[in-house]
């Protein structure tokens, strides 16, 4: 029996439920952390044989219902900041606009699929890191929550200073915070830009920039983070089918139908954690697909050399 269901634009046959599982795995973990899942679900279904430039994209179509879902789940239940996500949402559809653009640029040098792949490693390499680090440190009970905020009431930090003089001050009530619009802005851009790079919604660099630099509490965090990943996704898989040519859209639709019930459980799943059982999770699994891309991208130049030279 042939389960292989034929990809038009990614141009190969792929396993029907092969594909309902990879969906159905990154939508929990959406749900789960606030991420739309592309840093996962983009290398895992590059590494199934789908071009780059077509996994980045498709994937972007079906992360707009994995987020869809977790958000709809998390505002039942209070924990969306809505006031943070619109400026979040604006700046992510300007960064996205210019990430597609960028990537256009990219494919007619010939460097896309490479520049997806590097671009990859380093930010999940960094990301990981820090958040296993920061969370570790605290399970631990090295610094407390007291210590904590000593420590960044004390730090003279040029970014504390330069975020504290920045205008347009406002009050973001339901992450009982106070900072300028400007900060989620500029945040929102820079995600945005990346989102059309790695075919991902963002979060998973989202997540961290809310906790550590916005300082927005994790369990609103998570929710937010979908809100605005939903809108900037369904920006970049338009302009990118426009524009690139690169959405296919049934690859994309069975990965939704499995990430839209897998979304739910998760979001069930994150009420019920700690904010730092959450973020080291999460570090591990951003840091494991890190080492599996970095290891293909290094041994599969010597396979190939070495196949050369064999003929």
């Amino acid at each position: 029996m042939n389960l292989g269901i034929y990809l038009p634009i990614a141009g190969n046959s792929v396993n029907i439920f092969l594909l309902l599982g990879l969906g159905g795995a990154v939508g929990f973990l959406s749900g789960l952390f606030g991420v739309g899942g592309g840093f996962i679900l983009t290398p895992l279904l590059i590494m199934i044989g789908i071009p780059p430039t077509i996994a980045a994209a498709s994937d972007s179509n079906q992360i707009v219902a994995a987020s869809a879902s977790g958000t709809f789940a998390h505002a039942r239940g209070g924990t969306v900041d809505f006031k943070m996500g619109i400026f979040l949402l604006i700046g992510g559809m300007v960064g996205g606009t210019c990430g597609v653009k960028l990537v256009q640029f990219l494919r007619a040098m010939g460097e896309a699929n490479f520049v997806i792949t590097i671009t990859y490693i380093v930010m999940l390499a960094g990301i990981g890191s820090y958040m296993f680090y920061d969370s570790l440190s605290s399970m631990r009970g090295e610094r407390s929550a007291d210590s904590k905020e000593e420590k960044i009431s004390e730090r003279p930090s040029l970014y504390a200073r330069f975020a504290g003089a920045l205008p347009w001050k406002m009050e973001f009530e339901r992450s009982k915070i106070t900072l300028s619009a400007l900060m989620p802005l500029f945040f929102g851009v820079l995600v945005g830009v990346l989102a059309a790079i790695m075919g991902v919604g963002g979060g998973f660099i989202m997540v961290p920039v809310m906790v550590y630099l916005l300082r927005m509490p994790m369990h609103v965090v998570v929710g937010t983070s979908l809100f605005q990943i939903l809108f900037t996704c369904m920006n970049v898989t338009v302009m990118q089918a426009w524009m690139n040519h690169t959405v296919d859209f049934v690859l994309a639709l069975i990965l939704l139908i499995g990430s839209v019930i897998g979304a739910q459980i998760g979001a069930g799943v994150s009420r019920k954690l700690k904010a730092d059982q959450l973020k080291i999770l999460m570090s591990i699994i951003v840091l494991a697909v890190m080492v599996k891309m970095l290891a293909g991208l290094l041994i599969t130049p010597a396979i190939l050399v070495s196949l050369k030279g064999g003929h």
